[in-house]
């Protein structure tokens, strides 16, 4: 056999060699990757192995498993300061329950001697007080909100059967208010696996915000498939801030009875139960739609 068949047979096991090291190093990034992502989405304290003595995939590891440990201790540190925040926050909540709930009943006791001119006096001072009660009990919630939700306890619950709940234990409010809500709600049971602690809140806040904000139209609809609108009339909104309507700290100016919480902490809990939320603003009207 001439040199060139022994030539040819070596650069045919080279290329053997090389096409069986590329596979095996398109493998392992491969594996690399696919690590990498699962302990991102996942809460775990792994790191990436390599089962290859390539010292370049041996790098990218090691740079990986670095980025691990920092995001992990900024991860800790994010959670901490959340706690102590959270602390923060309750403790200021309880130490304004007890000393606002001690003002209002004084109040209701001395307003049966008060003349008339003393009571439009007592009448701005006593909704003052209830502002401070609902903002202190918002302060509570937003506190709750703030820690990270890995697993909530969740059930299949009857949609439909939470938000008419929701709308009559709000028939007082909607009376003294003059609003008289027009509700459809469609036949069909929409059923869902949701938190109902939370749903309920989330429905409570969003018809809260409606009777705050709103004038006397209240529309409220609710579809087959797991959609539920809210409207109502405001005059308070532009799309400029329809923008900002569901951040933290927004509070519609001119409104005396706003502290910008409570759709901050809808937003959130929607977010929680895997729903979506969003707000649009048409010819005066303001219209919140959820969808589960």
């Amino acid at each position: 056999m001439s040199i060139w068949f022994y030539l040819f047979l070596i650069a045919l096991g080279l290329s053997a060699i090389l096409w069986i090291k590329s596979i095996i190093f398109k493998q392992e990034v491969k594996n690399i990757g696919k690590s990498y992502k699962n302990i991102l989405e996942s809460d775990t304290n792994n790191l990436i192995t390599v089962n290859t003595n390539n010292k370049e995939l041996k790098k990218l590891a090691n740079i990986l498993n670095n980025s691990l440990k920092e995001l992990r201790k900024l991860e800790l540190e994010f959670k901490h300061g959340n706690q102590e925040l959270k602390s923060s926050i309750t403790n200021i909540s309880h130490d304004l329950r007890t000393p606002l709930t001690a003002i209002k009943v004084y109040l209701d006791l001395i307003h049966n001697n008060l003349n008339n001119s003393q009571k439009e006096y007592f009448k701005i001072i006593d909704n003052r007080v209830q502002d401070l009660i609902e903002l202190t009990e918002q302060l509570f919630d937003f506190a709750k909100s703030i820690e990270i939700h890995h697993e909530i306890k969740k059930e299949n619950i009857c949609i439909n059967d939470v938000l008419e709940e929701s709308l009559a234990n709000f028939y007082s409010v909607f009376k003294e208010y003059n609003i008289n809500p027009q509700i459809n709600i469609c036949q069909e049971k929409v059923i869902k696996s949701l938190n109902e602690n939370m749903l309920k809140r989330i429905f409570e806040n969003i018809i809260s915000n409606a009777i705050k904000y709103g004038k006397n139209d209240f529309i409220i609809k609710m579809y087959s498939n797991g959609t539920i609108e809210f409207t109502n009339q405001t005059d308070y909104l532009d799309i400029t801030t329809l923008e900002k309507i569901f951040d933290r700290y927004y509070t519609v100016k001119n409104v005396k009875k706003a502290n910008g919480i409570g759709l901050s902490i809808a937003k959130q809990l929607v977010d929680l139960n895997n729903g979506k939320i969003e707000a649009k603003y048409k010819n005066d009207n303001l219209t919140i739609k959820l969808k589960f």
